[in-house]
């Protein structure tokens, strides 16, 4: 039995030595805790895996993903079950080394909205191609929590601080061609094209030699590491900070009721 067969929230398909592995939880693939332990495990299983040459990280059907599950966020809150938040911030960190460390070069193929953790993980990927209209947005001041996630890193590494702080402190969203236009991602494409595009780049780093491409990759991905390593802990600690808020809260239950949050003096 393949290892792959125990995963239920995640699809896993090869095509030769190009591996796809999908978030399948339709029609928005919102991030579940069962798919968010799933992330955790999966860079290292596939780090073990001498018949993947590349990995194609995406969505099922017209999305990337919406993000954090906000009907689980609000059932945890109201049970007032902390412990399930600690161990997301444990898995969130399992899941940001898991790609950094990952050898084999992984593309994100962004077919549809990616938001909150799910922009995140596009862009620690290593090369990320987009449909021009996806909206690409670090949502987590929105439902009152500190973009601690790995979105704080990553959006200033790729973007600078000054736009990093714009779209991080606001939540405001970017189309696809926006976010290639400034440098946050790779590539935006009409979505007739996307397919042709990251196959296309999936078959010329399969094509190299592995050491090869997986020794660029760790050597570039060492800055990024030290980053994390120092960085990391400090981030987790700030997100966990907010979510003992009563603004987190009613960021939430608002967001799911569907109504105007009101926050306390304000």
């Amino acid at each position: 039995m393949s290892v792959y067969e125990t995963y239920q929230h995640l699809k896993i398909g090869r095509r030769g030595r190009v591996l796809t592995v999908t978030l399948d939880n339709p029609p928005t693939n919102a991030v579940t805790r069962g798919m968010h332990a799933e992330l955790a495990t999966i860079f290292g299983d596939i780090n073990r895996d001498d018949d993947t040459s590349v990995v194609i990280f995406t969505g099922a059907g017209g999305i990337f993903s919406s993000g954090g599950d906000i009907q689980a966020m609000a059932q945890r809150l109201e049970s007032g079950d902390n412990s399930s938040w600690l161990l997301a911030m444990r898995e969130a960190r399992e899941i940001l080394y898991g790609l950094l460390d990952l050898r084999k070069p992984i593309i994100a193929r962004v077919n549809g909205h990616a938001i909150g953790m799910a922009a995140s993980i596009a862009m620690f990927c290593d090369i990320i191609i987009a449909v021009d209209d996806a909206k690409i947005a670090d949502t987590h001041v929105k439902i009152g929590l500190s973009a601690g996630d790995g979105g704080s890193l990553i959006w200033a590494q790729n973007i600078g601080f000054a736009r990093a702080k714009e779209y991080l402190l606001t939540g405001n969203l970017l189309t696809g061609r926006q976010a290639a236009e400034m440098g946050l991602i790779n590539y935006a494409v009409p979505r007739a094209e996307l397919d042709a595009k990251v196959d296309g780049f999936a078959e010329q780093l399969a094509a190299l030699p592995d050491p090869a491409t997986s020794g660029t990759k760790q050597s570039i991905n060492l800055v990024l590491r030290r980053q994390l390593e120092g960085l990391i802990e400090a981030h987790l600690g700030i997100e966990t900070q907010t979510f003992m808020t009563p603004e987190h809260k009613e960021s939430v239950y608002a967001f799911r009721d569907k109504r105007p949050a009101k926050y306390p003096g304000k």
